[in-house]
């Protein structure tokens, strides 16, 4: 089993670059089926998650070429099934994307019901709210979900219980050929949700108020076009990373993503004691002073991110004195929370709130993943831990980082990929 062994208390600084958003990406190469034809798509995170929806692509029909890493060139000529493999899907919950586009262009799928990492419930009730809204059908059995359009899909106003992404996402693919116009109110409003629709409108699709709380789309008659679209640049990466300058102290550059993308985690950092500067494409972040007990409350784009939790809960278990962090997306995302306790943090869970109280330091231990944030922010406490922590199930951190470790290790970071047996990996668990 794979694992990434760190040795902290080195110094850690300079620049990376970040790759493409995998929850952008995951979605564009899913919206590639209502465009029958080659599209090509670049800035393509390489990374364990891409590989999964590339074969639920190639399960439907599709061909999908690796130009170079991290571009992508899939034909959708030949789609000519509607029914996604459970063993795909199950590892990725993000396969559930493919309904939408499945939805627009053979009025019917068959989607198994999702997977990925285990941090909630994960229901997609608004999903299938949305949908039936639309006109679309619904039978759910033998842990499939069965779409079906008799009477096609018939733009309305559909107005979501809460911001959900995946939601947005299915919504605004499935009523791109509606007959009439489309309202999503109270629609998500992620930097992933605005590149979704530029795509979609550059293969000819018309939407409107992507990025506000409102979006509407009219439905078109004609065929989507295949482009050529370049993934936007992954913000919880680029956030991953700073959180690190924080953390470490000395200056960390990440290149490559949008600073207005991160803004209130860039704002909180700055309540925390971390300096910040941002450019072009952008930031910097380093510390010269403690860390400052910040509470934090996730909350969808433009709030706090989920997916920037574990990362500054790092940050805050060594902060002088205490805090609350309180999590409002994700049921299970505490999980995180145990195993930096196993390194020497102070935190107790009540209910969907954490009580940090900081520490002096972080010491080494072998720790599993719980999940992908979590993993990578395990990662990160062994950089300012004493000795060398072990982390396991590197498989989460592998659905969403590129080359973590290599990274690291360009920063100066004495880290490496390592494999133990198995009866080692179960010791340690």
């Amino acid at each position: 089993m794979d694992v990434i062994k760190v040795e902290g208390g080195h110094p850690i600084t300079g620049e990376v670059t970040v790759e493409g958003a995998k929850n952008s990406a995951l979605k564009l190469m899913a919206a590639t089926i209502m465009a029958p034809g080659v599209t090509t798509l670049k800035n393509v995170p390489n990374i364990s998650d891409v590989h999964v929806m590339g074969k639920v692509l190639k399960r439907l029909g599709a061909t999908v070429e690796v130009v170079d890493k991290h571009t992508l060139r899939i034909d959708t000529s030949n789609v000519d099934k509607w029914e996604t493999p459970y063993e795909l899907v199950v590892q990725m919950r993000a396969s559930t994307a493919v309904m939408g586009p499945l939805i627009s262009r053979f009025g019917k799928a068959v989607v198994a019901m999702p997977g990925g990492c285990d941090i909630g419930a994960r229901k997609i009730d608004m999903h299938i709210q949305g949908l039936e809204a639309l006109g679309v059908e619904f039978e759910i059995n033998h842990g499939n979900i069965h779409a079906s359009t008799p009477h096609g899909i018939i733009g309305d106003t559909v107005t979501l219980a809460f911001a959900s992404v995946g939601a947005t996402e299915n919504l605004m693919m499935a009523s791109v050929y509606a007959k009439g116009t489309t309202i999503i109110d109270n629609a998500a409003r992620e930097p992933e949700i605005v590149d979704l629709a530029n795509m979609l409108n550059e293969m000819g699709a018309k939407i409107r108020g992507a990025g506000s709380p409102v979006i509407e789309i009219e439905g078109v008659k004609e065929s989507l076009h295949p482009v050529t679209y370049s993934v936007v640049g992954d913000r919880i990466e680029a956030g991953t990373f700073l959180a690190i300058g924080g953390l470490v102290g000395n200056p960390v550059t990440v290149h490559g993503f949008e600073p207005i993308h991160l803004g209130l985690v860039l704002k909180k950092f700055e309540k925390m004691g971390l300096s910040v500067e941002r450019g072009n494409h952008e930031c910097t972040v380093w510390r010269e002073g403690p860390i400052i007990p910040t509470d934090i409350q996730t909350l969808p784009f433009p709030g706090f991110p989920t997916d920037m939790q574990a990362q500054t809960m790092c940050l805050l278990a060594l902060a002088k004195g205490s805090c609350v962090i309180t999590e409002n997306i994700f049921e299970n995302r505490f999980m995180f929370a145990s195993e930096l306790q196993r390194m020497g943090a102070d935190i107790s869970i009540e209910g969907h709130h954490a009580i940090v109280h900081g520490v002096p330091s972080f010491s080494s231990a072998q720790v599993k993943s719980p999940d992908l944030r979590g993993g990578a922010a395990l990662v990160m406490a062994g950089l300012v831990a004493d000795g060398i922590t072990t982390v396991s199930a590197i498989h989460h951190i592998d659905r969403g980082y590129e080359n973590f470790v290599e990274k690291l290790v360009s920063l100066g970071a004495h880290a490496e990929r390592d494999i133990v047996p198995d009866e080692e990996a179960a010791l340690a668990d």
